[in-house]
């Protein structure tokens, strides 16, 4: 018999989708298939077919790639629920990353479904308008410690959006900040300054309007307390209040995301197992150059479901 494993379970962000995700999973097992069908019947949108057929072009706008990876995580999820191998973990936390966190936020039952999906809607929906109102961009910095990014973008006016892994920094903000930002870390010494494949300024104030909007939006949405604690990336630690769960979600979306700190968090509670989710395998790259020796399992096609059975 195997003696089964504390683990925690991760959510992946925008930047993971890809066109035809979810498509074997759909097409082999009947539990994810009626995630995507009934996320059919309540988006407005057919997230099967944006899933699954794209194209590339759409499924890469905010508006429809938030729901369609949190419709694939979820998909993930329940396929791992009833599997026969399920036993073998026990989930002591969950987090997700940016977009993830609502998703980890529904994996553990603080969130319902249906309540999730409209919230992420209305997230990617929000997000996509403020971008536009607010035409900004976003940049990973490499090689450069977090006090020389800040110093740059103090005086740039750009912003620090994401923290990573170790080495990996983004910013973020209005384009011509960040374009000043690019120039200034190159003649200070980044090892490499990459301009992001983004439609926004996302984690910077370039967000504020989203950040109203979908405060409003959260008063018709019922949150509870995680049956199984979440590791917030705002804070990076466990954070079980409705009402600071209803302000995070918030404050998120126009505030740095601390991943670095919540994978250490729940490292540091003695979980080396990780279960990544659907789609992509960003979080177990991520999770490599945080701590090498940890484990990652990614579950998100149905390879990786063969792969966890042999």
């Amino acid at each position: 018999m195997v003696t089964p494993v504390n683990a925690a379970f991760l959510f992946p962000g925008q930047g993971s989708q890809y066109v035809g995700m979810g498509k074997d999973l759909y097409d082999t097992y009947p539990a994810a298939k009626k995630i995507y069908d009934k996320a059919a019947t309540v988006l407005d949108i057919d997230i099967r077919k944006t899933c699954f057929e794209g194209p590339a072009e759409i499924l890469t706008q905010t508006r429809y790639s938030q729901p369609a990876i949190f419709v694939t995580s979820i998909a993930a999820l329940q396929v791992l629920r009833e599997h026969p191998k399920a036993s073998q973990f026990i989930p002591k936390f969950a987090a997700g990353l940016s977009l993830g966190e609502a998703t980890a936020l529904c994996a553990t039952d603080a969130i319902a479904f249906e309540d999730g999906l409209r919230f992420v809607r209305a997230r990617g929906q929000f997000m996509d308008e403020a971008a536009q109102e607010k035409p900004g961009m976003m940049a990973a910095v490499l090689g450069m410690e977090l006090a020389a990014v800040e110093a740059v973008c103090n005086k740039t006016g750009a912003e620090v959006g994401n923290l990573n892994a170790p080495g990996q920094i983004v910013i973020s903000g209005y384009r011509q900040n960040v374009e000043d930002a690019i120039e200034k870390l190159r003649e200070v010494g980044a090892r490499k300054v990459i301009p992001l494949d983004v439609s926004g300024a996302f984690h910077s104030r370039c967000m504020d309007s989203a950040c109203q909007r979908i405060e409003k939006a959260l008063k018709d949405i019922s949150i509870k307390e995680p049956k199984i604690p979440v590791v917030s990336n705002l804070t990076a630690d466990i954070e079980g209040s409705p009402e600071k769960i209803k302000s995070i979600l918030v404050k998120q979306m126009n505030h740095r995301t601390l991943w670095e700190d919540s994978m250490r968090y729940i490292l540091s509670k003695g979980v080396r197992t990780f279960i990544e989710f659907a789609p992509g395998k960003v979080l177990k790259g991520l999770l490599k150059k945080i701590d090498p020796a940890a484990e990652t399992i990614t579950l998100g096609t149905l390879e990786d479901f063969h792969v966890f059975e042999s």
